[in-house]
């Protein structure tokens, strides 16, 4: 299966759009998990659900209300606009924040399994010990959480790998530019013989999608052993 220029750039593309909303995504995703799972407070409920409403609601629909605060009439679109002077529509920016909006329920929720499965005896003997809070955080609580950070980070990128209905919705699909995989594949069907590209790129999404899932079990599987051997 050999690609032509145009296609390696669609698959480079779409890599770029991925690696970014994913590392783009982490500090957000890691503080929430943490929240999530260690934090008491009244509107816990609430920003659960606002955490994992993407998965839920129709991608059309999350693009759309990117469109309405990252547009130039919208609240985030002027900030950028005045404080930068540029703008995330219709480039590949656009795509990655649609990717990251999309792939940051998944990444919270693994996160916050590996946050709530430390032992916080742990944490309990490093504060005897005289360690402080942020010490115990940095030198236990994140260490053992690694590995469900790093199936985070699989799980996020495989889902931004696969995002369409909120890219295509946000920042349209335009070549060389916020044309990822499944738009290329979705725009080569559209064409009369394309089914032969489609195919192809089609082959290279689910090879993608599949190492990714292949890490991330491999990657839980190795955090639910590191954590049993620290359990006291």
């Amino acid at each position: 299966m050999i690609l032509t220029e145009t296609e390696w750039q669609i698959v480079a593309l779409s890599l770029k759009v991925s690696l970014a909303a994913t590392v783009g995504t982490l500090p957000l995703a890691f503080a929430l998990a943490w929240v999530l799972a260690r934090t008491r407070f009244a509107g816990k409920v609430l920003l659960d659900a606002i955490v994992h409403l993407p998965l839920v609601l129709p991608p059309v629909v999350t693009g759309w209300l990117l469109l309405l605060a990252f547009g130039a009439q919208g609240p985030a679109g002027r900030l950028l606009e005045n404080a930068f002077g540029t703008s995330v529509m219709f480039r590949w920016t656009g795509a990655a924040i649609a990717a990251a909006i999309m792939a940051l329920p998944l990444m919270v929720r693994a996160i916050r399994l590996s946050i709530e499965s430390v032992d916080r005896r742990l944490e309990s003997a490093a504060r005897t010990l005289g360690a402080g809070p942020w010490r115990s955080f940095f030198e236990i609580v994140v260490p053992l959480s690694l590995p469900g950070v790093f199936a985070a980070m699989v799980l996020g990128f495989a889902r931004s790998i696969g995002e369409f209905g909120a890219t295509i919705t946000f920042v349209s699909n335009i070549p060389g530019e916020t044309r990822t995989l499944p738009l290329a594949i979705y725009s080569t069907l559209q064409v009369p013989g394309g089914e032969a590209l489609a195919t192809r790129l089609a082959v290279i999404s689910v090879a993608l999608s599949l190492i990714a899932l292949i890490a991330a079990e491999a990657l839980a599987r190795r955090g639910s052993t590191t954590r049993t051997g620290h359990v006291l």
